[in-house]
């Protein structure tokens, strides 16, 4: 995937990875950027389109829908995150409501273009997809059904020749993160790893210099053979034991 005359949507773009993700596609050359926040976007690039778009929001969608004419690359970036202790269950219905419903709603209204393109879907995940940060467990728990989803769209979507990436994020310097006493990148240098590894065709994209020390045990661990073992017996039809011995 070249991004260079592609068009590209990312939502939560207003700060952070998402507003860095908008500059690294137009650095990159890309024809048309939609940027889906949803606060009012200044900007004054003539290649970005500035969307109203909450993911939790139906009607918000089906308006994006209709002032995008094609897609090439959707990127659901926009996602919230707090500390909480599992006591509250609105704090987990939050937390699912934006970071796993949001896509699943965008990613199935954005579809029709994305096949028709035979584009790609990039869902920003997190470390937390694969193992749970106490502090944040309502943001885990959202994160790892997150990853869930993507591994789903990837082997549903296959046949239709839109590919599915999940980008596996560590600890960047946002607003989420700024209070945290631990070792940081920046948003550009994230986005610019999520770029890289969509354009090398990654499933699976480590982009930043935390994530990438797990990037060799999970591409050659026991969940990813697992996922390519389901997925030749559902799309293939192979004939494979999933009792043997991964």
């Amino acid at each position: 995937m070249d991004i260079a005359d592609k068009t590209v949507l990312v939502t939560g773009a207003n700060r952070g990875v998402g507003e860095a993700l908008v500059k690294e596609a137009l650095n990159r050359g890309a024809k048309r950027v939609f940027a889906g926040t949803r606060v009012a976007l200044t900007n004054t690039d003539p290649r970005v389109t500035a969307l109203t778009l909450d993911v939790t929001n139906a009607s918000q969608i089906q308006r994006a829908v209709d002032e995008v004419a094609a897609l090439d690359v959707l990127i659901n970036n926009a996602g919230i995150g707090f500390s909480d202790d599992l006591t509250d269950p609105d704090a987990i219905q939050k937390h699912l409501d934006v970071n796993l419903l949001g896509p699943v709603k965008v990613t199935q209204a954005f579809l029709p273009l994305l096949t028709r393109s035979k584009g790609a879907i990039v869902n920003v995940l997190s470390m937390t997809s694969v193992a749970p940060y106490p502090v944040f467990p309502g943001y885990s728990i959202s994160k790892a059904a997150a990853l869930s989803l993507t591994q789903s769209l990837r082997a549903l979507l296959k046949r239709q020749g839109v590919g599915v990436h999940g980008v596996i994020l560590g600890s960047i310097d946002t607003d989420m993160n700024r209070n945290l006493d631990i070792p940081k990148v920046s948003p550009e240098v994230a986005a610019a790893g999520i770029f890289d590894g969509l354009e090398k065709g990654e499933e699976d994209i480590f982009p930043d210099s935390t994530s990438q020390t797990l990037a060799d045990g999970w591409r050659g661990g026991v969940t990813k053979a697992f996922e390519r073992r389901i997925n030749a017996v559902v799309l293939e039809g192979a004939q494979i034991d999933l009792r043997e011995k991964l």
